[in-house]
């Protein structure tokens, strides 16, 4: 029997570029030894990409799309093509025509050699725009320093993954996913691949800074406490500098020679108050993932699909 490919797809706003990706990865697909499927997940779209991909059953019967019932972030969508493939290996893939699908053939290679996770590491060309890429620098170098698990610069979702890791993936149900972060923490064998982005086909990025940074945030938050240590330390820190502040304060009493000026007293209060509110901030943050994660919510919710099979810890609407 010979074994199953499922490439994952999430997609928002990419009415332009879904057909021709379809196309690509049918080229690239039907050229293996494997079975394959293909599973775009719409994520709330609101032009016309589910139009796209209901009709893109059309080109093979293959080619399958998961409607969910609202926009839940890239993150999300990606949760929920894992948890309907069922392929013996699982490739995802965005669906802005930056990941080439003719990586498949390297990642299968890979995954025959034994390898349980083949992922890339995203090389900007000399298009990219230098703010592009002095914030994604940036964005690795904040999880590198902040979070306990390590990431190679330019570590992206493009990526394939074994059964057995897919298994265990699906299993877990925490809010705020990193899935990039997530697969590093599973362990398992690993390859990583340097590839050279493609241009975005047709359409803008989603991501915009607000986004990287919150991006960044999540990622630092659901595997590090490195930041509550951080802001403890600092107010240890600060702390100790009032102590050795007040001998010169009680001198300066005792001698007559205490400086009078509100500015200076207004400085120093609301320095200690930006701190003081800076460290009640990343607690609450914590705090905050603690209450969404008791909260059980499920990642998405499917409002439709046309794949015969549906994940059984969700109810079809």
């Amino acid at each position: 029997m010979r074994k199953k490919v499922s490439v994952v797809v999430p997609s928002f706003n990419e009415e332009g570029n879904i057909e021709v990706l379809g196309m690509r990865l049918l080229n690239v697909l039907k050229h293996l030894k494997y079975e394959y499927e293909v599973i775009f997940i719409d994520d709330g779209s609101s032009d016309g990409t589910l139009e796209r991909l209901k009709d893109i059953n059309d080109l093979d019967g293959n080619l399958y799309y998961l409607e969910l019932s609202r926009n839940f972030g890239h993150q999300n969508a990606l949760k929920a093509g894992y948890d309907y493939a069922d392929g013996d290996c699982i490739i995802s893939m965005d669906s802005d025509m930056q990941h080439p699908p003719e990586m498949i053939e390297q990642f299968l290679q890979k995954w025959e050699e034994g390898y349980d996770v083949v992922y890339t590491c995203r090389e900007y060309h000399d298009e990219a725009t230098i703010f592009k890429t002095k914030t994604s620098d940036l964005f690795y170098k904040m999880i590198n320093s902040l979070s306990d698990t390590k990431l190679e610069k330019g570590t992206a979702d493009f990526r394939l993954i074994d059964r057995k890791v897919a298994n265990i993936l699906t299993s877990l149900e925490e809010n705020g996913l990193f899935i990039r972060g997530l697969i590093k923490w599973l362990g398992f064998k690993q390859y990583a691949i340097h590839y050279q982005c493609d241009p975005r086909f047709s359409g803008k990025s989603k991501y915009n800074l607000k986004k990287m940074v919150k991006f960044a945030v999540q990622g630092i938050t659901a595997f590090s406490v490195r930041p509550l240590y951080i802001a403890t330390g600092i107010g240890l820190f600060f702390s100790l500098v009032a102590v050795l502040y007040m001998p010169y304060i009680l001198i300066s009493y005792f001698t007559g020679h205490a400086v009078s000026g509100w500015s200076s007293l207004l400085a120093t209060v609301v320095f200690f108050g930006g701190i003081q509110l800076m460290v009640l901030g990343i607690i609450g943050m914590y705090l905050g993932k603690l209450f969404m994660q008791s909260k059980q919510r499920p990642n998405y919710i499917v409002r439709s699909t046309n794949l015969v099979r549906v994940k059984n810890d969700f109810i079809k609407l």
